[in-house]
């Protein structure tokens, strides 16, 4: 009896110490894995907030690239809205600015045609008659010091003939302009004229005044285009 209690003991001590050791076991393996997760938690979630940042980053990115794209884009179009009103306003001042001449040739023509002439006498053999008048200065578009441009399409030319036509009464889209040239000093201007059908001729002389344009000084009706030059 004494021996089977002892031999308990010592199974009973054994199968402790045998449960001590597993469980110790299963601490340390438990511990362990405790580690594994967290290293994972902390290395592994930290990459994947570090792609989400990068993801979060790049979004950004092209969302600043497509704003200043868009920002572009509305500053080429202001930019050509605003390059299409200047060229409206200019079109638009350049047709206030016809239609103004218009108006002051025709206030002007009108002038002209209504001032009284008077009859002088001509030496000329080809000359029908001859009158002068107290005529206005059509106007003029230059400026500072003038020098006489004969060639066709100058200013002075373009406003020549404007001066012609409002003392003859000739249709300045048909009128014929057979000679333009000096007459007799550098402010002094010859233009003979006629109708399409040489039915009726004309000469005209003129002078510059200063910042007032050309003024028609005395018409002559000729019987034939002849130029004395």
């Amino acid at each position: 009896m004494g021996d089977f209690d002892r031999v308990s003991r010592v199974d009973k001590f054994e199968k402790r110490r045998k449960n001590t050791k597993s469980i110790s076991i299963f601490l340390i393996i438990g511990a362990v894995l405790v580690l594994i997760l967290l290293g994972f938690w902390m290395f592994g979630g930290g990459d994947k907030s570090s792609e989400e940042n990068k993801d979060t980053s790049n979004e950004q990115a092209e969302a600043e690239d497509n704003g200043t794209e868009d920002s572009k884009e509305g500053d080429n179009n202001d930019q050509f809205t605003r390059v299409e009103d200047d060229e409206d306003n200019t079109q638009s001042s350049d047709n206030e600015k016809d239609e103004q001449d218009n108006i002051k040739e025709e206030e002007q023509a009108e002038d002209n045609s209504s001032v009284e002439t008077e009859q002088v006498e001509s030496s000329d053999d080809n000359v029908v008659k001859a009158f002068t008048g107290d005529w206005k200065p059509i106007g003029t578009e230059q400026k500072g010091t003038h020098t006489t441009n004969y060639n066709e399409g100058s200013q002075d030319r373009k406003e020549i003939e404007t001066a012609v036509t409002q003392v003859t009464g000739l249709d300045k889209n048909s009128m014929v302009t057979h000679w333009v040239g000096n007459g007799g000093s550098p402010e002094k201007v010859e233009a003979t004229v006629s109708t399409e059908d040489n039915t009726q001729i004309y000469r005209v002389y003129l002078i510059w005044v200063e910042e007032q344009g050309w003024k028609p000084t005395k018409v002559e009706q000729l019987k034939s285009v002849i130029i004395n030059r």
